[in-house]
């Protein structure tokens, strides 16, 4: 068994997989192949993949169906997820992230670019174990259980939405631009739109919302032109 990490490649196009396969054995990576989603689905419940390549377009079931299901489950919802497509509407790429997408990538694609982009999201997949807990009111985030309560109710976030959150309550009094939160949050971002900060902002708001209630709406506060900060004083209410 190879301990390089584990791709999963979900494409129904027989040439572009093989050479999306090809490119990654090359780069080291363990790359396996599903043409639809129920032999995507076969492989993920044989064994977990470190990262989900996923074409939007598939024979029965779209790759967007997948990526909601996989976000709904907890064993599969911390897997990172990159939608592969030729849809070019930002309406399209807002589809995929607001679906649990990590990352987008428009076909056609160079080798160069999709490897620095798997990289990407595998670098960020885990926060780091040796964190210590914050804390802005009655909402916690411990990196090392991978946890966020509220009040001691448990917050369920993706895996984006809690790296995300964790820098914003890192630094709860301090505006943090798109650019920022780019750089701190995904790293290697020279692919990446700010306008996928905003999408991800309002996921997470929707994560708290659900265990919070309108508090979780307010607990992150947009400021115009220049980006987000926790509402410190939404969170510490009595």
């Amino acid at each position: 068994m190879t301990d390089s990490p584990r791709i999963l490649i979900v494409e129904d196009e027989a040439a572009i997989a093989e050479l999306i396969a090809v490119n990654l054995r090359h780069a080291g990576y363990d790359s396996v192949l599903a043409a639809d989603s129920r032999a995507a689905q076969r492989q993920v419940d044989a064994r977990l993949p470190d990262a989900i390549l996923l074409d939007w377009m598939l024979p029965g079931e779209p790759g967007i169906t997948l990526a909601r299901r996989w976000r709904a489950n907890p064993r599969t919802r911390d897997i990172p997820i990159l939608m592969l497509t030729a849809r070019v509407e930002e309406s399209d790429r807002v589809a995929g992230l607001d679906a649990g997408a990590d990352d987008y990538i428009v076909k056609p694609f160079s080798p160069k670019e999709l490897l620095a982009r798997v990289r990407a999201v595998l670098r960020r997949r885990a926060p780091h174990a040796t964190a210590e807990a914050v804390a802005v009111g009655a909402l916690m985030l411990d990196p090392a259980a991978h946890r966020v309560t509220w009040n001691g109710a448990v917050v369920k976030l993706g895996p984006t939405e809690f790296r995300l959150l964790h820098h914003l309550l890192l630094a709860p009094d301090r505006v943090h631009s798109r650019a920022v939160l780019l750089d701190k949050v995904w790293g290697d971002h020279v692919f990446i739109e700010e306008r996928t900060v905003d999408v991800h902002i309002k996921r997470l708001r929707e994560n708290l919302r659900e265990v919070m209630g309108e508090i979780g709406t307010a607990a992150i506060e947009t400021v115009r032109g220049e980006g987000y900060r926790v509402n410190i004083g939404a969170l510490s209410a009595p």
